[in-house]
Formats: structure tokens, C-alpha cells, sequence
């Protein structure tokens, strides 16, 4: 056999190594590692993140709805309902706008034009301004309550997808497609955090605590709003997507494809407290009635809403009513009790007077 020399053993090393690299499995992407390597002891992702979870698809109703329906249009999703002016926001589609609807008789009292429909609704306060995350737009759009002006278009990060707003008055709005939350004051940004993978549901607490739910990274996370500090994550289910924060400043997760609502504390360690199954239901749309101490979720895969009871401690069933088809969204006006359910497929508003 001939003896190589020096150069030719060096060379046929590095195609070697070349090669090696060549097979080795594609790498995790840097957001997903940064979120494995994270020191939190009870977020524990999974190596490969599965899709980001979405809302079953509704058969057609086997019962009436409940209540009365509104056809409304446009394909609604984000809902809002203001306990000051009595109105109802809503997000249409085709054209973009924010609808403004009469709680009481259900007729659309002004349409206001958007650059882009938005996904999710809340409000900066009773009263307004409704938060309206513009996702294409990539900016929030603060619009006052209750004549529909444009107050603000501020510029966030990639795909803007809800908005919440603390008690001291920043707002945090996610950004999906970036991983970040940008946090905004007096109209400007003040500061960009790094969240968990695809962020697509955040609440905030009466004690300035800020729940962020990553639809990807599988998590809540819990910021303070002062601070801007993580207080820390924790696992949020198998596919969670929305969250709220009760009287009780417990976040409720609605675990989507897991098929529960989760409840969590995060005073004084993030834990996990309690469980609601909801076996096939596949919740999705979640709203809270402080005044009542009431938790609303909608079933998309039956067509159904329920009504927890939240203020005695550990959650109980009250109703289940039957919905409008693909119940998406669902919002409670705490000074009337009333939910509303939006049906994206049926363009219709559902109003249930318990």
C-alpha cells in the first residue's frame, strides 16, 4: 500500500469532516434551543415543537343557539364588549374594520375602517380605547370608545396577534412571528422582550402580573409589568393558544388541543393549581366576568359555551348553551352579564342573556 504524506491525510480528514456535517440532522432552530436550555424547572418543551394548535372544525349545530343571533358579516373572530358605553367590538373581514355594535339591541352603530383585520380584541381600560393588534400591519391600532376615532398606530414587531393591558397602563402586545413582546407606553415602544416560541395569548392581572402564552413553545410565561422582569415559565398543555386573568389573578389557559382549561398561580411560584376537562371539546375562545366571578369557553368541536363558576376557589360548572357554528370568540359584558359568541363561518353574533 503507498504511504500518503502529511498534506494528503490532512485533506482527506477534512473532506471527512465535511461530509460528517453534510449527514448530520438539520439543527434546531435558536428560539427552540434558547427555550430548552431555559432554567426554569417546570418548562420542559419538547425537542421538536409541534404546529402551533387551532380551533376544531365545527360541524353544522344540531340544537338552536341559545339566545338570539345577529347576522353580522365579515367573517368575525376578535371580540370586546366595553361595560362603560354598552358597545361591542368586533373584527371583520373584507372589507377590514372594527364593527361597534349596540349590546343591548344588537344593531352595528359604526364601522371603522383598519388597514388590516385584526385577530384578538381587549380594552386599555372600561371605556376604551379598544386594543386592535393589526397583524399584516404589524402595528397596534388604539381606537376610542365610543365614536370609533383612530387614536394611535404604533409600529411593533412581526405579526402583531393580541394586546393586553396592565394596571399601570403599558401595554403589552405579542408579536407571533418574532418571539418578542413589544412593550408600549404613552404610544411608544419602550421595550421589546423575548418570549416563548410563537406568542399568541397574554392577560393581565389586577396585581401588574402579565401572562403570555407561546401557541408554539407550549408555555405561559409570567412577566411583571413594572419590571419587565420574567417571573418565570411553566408548561401550559399540549396545545394551548388563548388565557385570561380572573378577580382572582389565576391565568386561565385554554389548553386547545388538550382538550382543558388550566388554571394557574403565580403568586408567590408559578404553579399549576387545577385542571377543568373538557374531553373532545377543543376550547378555544375564553372571556372572564370579573363582576360575577364567571369564566365563559367556547367548544368549537360541538358548537358549545360554557359557564364556570370562579369564585369560590376551585372551579364549577355552571351551563353549557348551544352556539353558532365555529365559535371562535366569545366576550362578556360584566355590567350586563350578557356573552357574546362570534361565528366565523356564519358571519353571525350570538347573544345569550343568562
Amino acid at each position: 500500500m503507498p504511504v500518503m504524506n502529511v498534506s494528503s491525510q490532512f485533506a482527506l480528514v477534512t473532506l471527512a469532516l465535511i461530509l460528517l456535517a453534510g449527514c448530520a440532522p438539520e439543527q434546531t432552530p435558536k428560539a427552540d434551543t434558547t427555550e430548552q436550555t431555559t432554567p426554569q424547572a417546570k418548562y420542559d418543551p419538547p425537542a421538536q415543537l409541534p404546529p402551533a394548535p387551532e380551533p376544531a372544525e365545527s360541524p353544522e349545530p344540531k340544537e338552536k343557539p341559545a339566545g338570539s343571533v345577529i347576522d353580522l358579516g365579515g367573517n368575525p373572530e376578535g371580540l370586546v364588549a366595553d361595560p362603560e358605553t354598552g358597545l361591542i367590538a368586533a373584527g371583520l373581514r373584507n372589507p377590514d374594520r372594527l364593527a361597534l355594535i349596540n349590546g343591548d339591541s344588537g344593531e352595528v352603530v359604526r364601522n371603522v375602517d383598519l388597514s388590516e383585520s385584526p385577530r384578538h380584541l381587549s380594552l386599555a381600560a372600561p371605556g376604551g380605547p379598544v386594543l386592535v393588534p393589526a397583524e399584516r400591519a404589524n402595528e397596534l391600532v388604539q381606537i376610542g370608545l365610543p365614536q370609533g376615532e383612530i387614536l394611535s398606530e404604533t409600529p411593533v414587531g412581526a405579526f402583531p396577534h393580541d394586546a393586553a393591558a396592565a394596571p399601570d397602563g403599558r401595554i403589552f402586545v405579542l408579536n407571533e412571528m418574532a418571539s418578542t413582546i413589544s412593550v408600549i407606553e404613552y404610544g411608544e415602544v419602550i421595550e421589546t422582550l423575548e418570549t416563548l416560541r410563537q406568542p399568541g395569548g397574554v392577560a393581565a392581572a389586577s396585581d401588574g402580573q402579565v401572562g403570555v402564552i407561546g401557541v408554539r413553545g407550549l408555555g405561559l410565561e409570567v412577566f411583571n409589568s413594572e419590571s419587565l422582569k420574567s417571573l418565570g415559565r411553566i408548561d401550559a398543555g399540549e396545545g394551548p393558544t388563548h388565557v385570561v386573568a380572573g378577580p382572582d389573578d389565576r391565568f386561565y389557559v385554554a389548553d386547545t388541543r388538550g382538550d382543558a382549561i388550566l388554571v394557574y398561580e403565580a403568586n408567590p411560584d408559578l404553579e399549576q393549581v387545577a385542571r377543568l376537562p373538557l374531553d373532545g371539546g377543543s376550547p378555544y375562545g375564553i372571556s372572564i366576568d370579573d363582576k360575577r366571578g364567571q369564566l365563559w369557553v367556547t367548544l368549537t368541536a360541538e358548537n358549545t359555551v360554557v359557564r364556570y363558576d370562579i369564585g369560590g376557589g376551585e372551579p364549577k360548572e355552571m351551563n353549557r348553551y348551544p352556539t353558532v357554528r365555529q365559535p371562535n370568540s366569545v366576550a362578556v359584558d360584566p355590567a350586563s352579564g350578557r356573552a357574546f359568541v362570534a361565528s366565523k363561518t356564519n358571519s353571525e353574533l350570538q347573544v345569550i342573556n343568562p
